[in-house]
C-alpha cells in the first residue's frame, strides 16, 4: 500500500521502455521487417543504457 505513490527510478522507466519497443518490434516482425528491425535497434540503444547505469 506504501508503494502506491512511489515514483519510478530512470531505471524503470527506461526498462518499461525497452519492454514496450521489443513488444512492438515481435509484432511488427511478420508486416514490416525493416521497421522492426528499427525497433529493435532503439531497445538495444536504451538497454545499453540501462546497463551503464548499473555500472
Amino acid at each position: 500500500m506504501f508503494g502506491l505513490f512511489k515514483k519510478k527510478s530512470e531505471k524503470d522507466k527506461l526498462h518499461e521502455q525497452y519492454q514496450k519497443l521489443m513488444k512492438e518490434s515481435y509484432d511488427l516482425s511478420t508486416s514490416n521487417r525493416k521497421l522492426s528491425d528499427q525497433k529493435a535497434y532503439e531497445a538495444e540503444e536504451i538497454m545499453k543504457k540501462i546497463e551503464a547505469q548499473e555500472l
